[in-house]
């Protein structure tokens, strides 16, 4: 098997586990721990995987003072508040409603880029925004239409792709200065400072009874701190070193479609609530939506690329 083919098999591999992330957390939160605790969990322990990695098998780089601004800044868009509205927004939403809502972080990315670096918008990706943005908002105003649905934890899942979309656009001086591992751990360090400064992170981890967690909830929680943090982060980077970024970012399509498969599969086996009643034709629609402005968007993004 050529290079090329398993960089296209790594991406599927991260979209898959980060589609079976979003209904496994569900059966964490809340009746084992509360999402800004399981954050702390999953940001503590993913920092100290890849310290672990950088320490062992990696040359040292050290930071420049100037760079350190933007660091903690990276930090807070891309793992503190990123992952504050993911988990506290999983938590309130369904695991369905979280996946198709994280496919508008293309054309946040595209919004951004042009308020902050004047990147031009053609009236082709102008209509592309417009689509995806229409098909997200008019998702967000149908919560509440089955189990687990909820119109607030649909804004916050939004707001965690703004916030993750805000972190590519800055992070982009960094990866050039730096390589990816060192950004990866430095943001993730920078952001476990964070956590330890939010007061509820004890607060919330004081209330935990980690004696009446079984061992599958422990399981769980491994699986998110390993699988969606750890290893997806590492097979990101293999795929990115084989394929281009356009090709790399088109595989989060994928994750509202494996996100139904798995929360059908996980019920059918009693692995989780069943949330597939909140699947309905009008969410499909919008999820169609979405899909459509996204391809318009990163379509005309690649085209003006290639022409400069």
């Amino acid at each position: 098997m050529s290079a090329t083919w398993r960089a296209h098999l790594a991406l599927l591999f991260v979209n898959t586990l980060y589609a079976a992330g979003h209904i496994i957390a569900k059966g964490v939160m809340p009746a084992f721990l509360s999402p800004t605790t399981f954050i702390f969990f999953r940001i503590a322990g993913a920092t100290i995987l890849f310290w672990i990695i950088k320490l062992l098998f990696l040359p040292k780089e050290p930071l420049q003072k100037k760079d350190i601004g933007l660091f903690l800044l990276c930090s807070l868009f891309g793992v503190t508040i990123n992952q504050l509205f993911f988990f506290h927004g999983l938590n309130l939403s369904s695991s369905i409603n979280s996946g198709i809502i994280m496919t508008t972080n293309p054309i946040l990315v595209a919004i951004i880029a042009y308020f902050l670096f004047k990147e031009k918008v053609s009236w082709q990706k102008l209509i592309g925004i417009l689509i995806g943005a229409i098909g997200a908002i008019l998702l967000t105003l149908v919560g509440k239409t089955g189990k687990g649905d909820s119109t607030l934890g649909d804004v916050y899942l939004f707001i965690n792709s703004l916030s993750y979309a805000v972190y590519l656009v800055i992070a982009k001086p960094l990866m050039q200065r730096y390589s990816p591992f060192t950004v990866i751990t430095y943001v993730f360090t920078f952001g476990l400072m964070y956590m330890l400064l939010f007061p509820y992170t004890y607060i919330e981890t004081m209330k935990v009874d980690f004696s009446i967690i079984p061992i599958e909830i422990w399981g769980k929680i491994a699986y998110i701190v390993l699988g969606v943090t750890f290893l997806t982060y590492l097979s990101t980077m293999y795929g990115l070193k084989h394929l281009s970024p356009s090709t790399s970012s088109s595989y989060i399509y994928t994750q509202p479609v494996l996100v139904i498969v798995f929360a059908i599969l996980f019920a059918a086996v009693g692995l989780s609530d069943d949330y597939t009643q909140t699947i309905t034709w009008e969410k499909i629609g919008y999820m169609i939506m979405i899909f459509f402005g996204v391809w318009l968007t990163s379509y005309f993004s690649k085209k003006e690329r290639n022409k400069n």
